[in-house]
């Protein structure tokens, strides 16, 4: 089984004046497509593993019969296309705010403005490349951190919610080196909270 690109719900331009439509465009059909792309081509030695669903696949990860060398793609080119699929979703021009996880932000971090300040705080001090991630816990507690590269909070067996891709390539043509401009700027898109 093939995996595919999934259709974006929005126009590339639709998250402006936050994400440009540039920015956009590279991201999701250069970065993605590649990850996709180097993802689907090591999958097809693999065909026992083509009906596993994509997050079974990196809680398991580490125990996959699959060579060290297919393991390290499955985690970075796999893990760049699950974790750009969740990236487009948590996104969006209008609000579909999750009334349920407000109640658990508030629960756990004592409001939306306290968890936005841990978060940010977490991003803007990630060195390199990742993401930072609010999860649901092995204990269904909320937690906030960030992973290097495309790890997956799925080989942690935490549960992902929402997550910011702090790579470069995420906001560089529009933010330049301003990494917490942009965080700032980007919780204008996220649509769930």
């Amino acid at each position: 089984m093939n995996h595919e690109l999934p259709k974006l719900s929005y126009a590339y331009n639709a998250l402006e004046p936050y994400l440009d439509e540039e920015t956009m465009k590279v991201h999701y059909e250069k970065h993605h497509q590649a990850y996709l792309d180097k993802f689907n081509a090591v999958m097809k030695n693999y065909p026992d593993l083509h009906d596993m669903q994509l997050e079974d696949l990196f809680r398991n990860l580490n125990n996959l019969l699959v060579s060290e060398e297919d393991r390290k793609v499955i985690r970075n080119h796999g893990g760049g296309y699950m974790n750009h699929n969740l990236y487009w979703e948590v996104m969006g021009p209008e609000k579909q705010v999750d009334v349920a996880l407000l109640e658990k932000i508030n629960d756990e971090f004592g409001s939306v403005e306290e968890l936005k300040k841990q978060f940010n705080e977490v991003a803007s001090a990630h060195f390199g490349s990742g993401y930072t991630w609010l999860v649901e816990d092995e204990n269904k507690r909320l937690k906030i951190y960030s992973l290097p590269n495309q790890d997956s909070p799925y080989t942690l067996g935490h549960t992902p919610i929402l997550l910011l891709d702090v790579w470069e390539h995420a906001y560089y043509l529009k933010y330049k080196n301003k990494r917490a401009e942009f965080i700032e700027a980007w919780w204008n898109v996220v649509k769930i909270i």
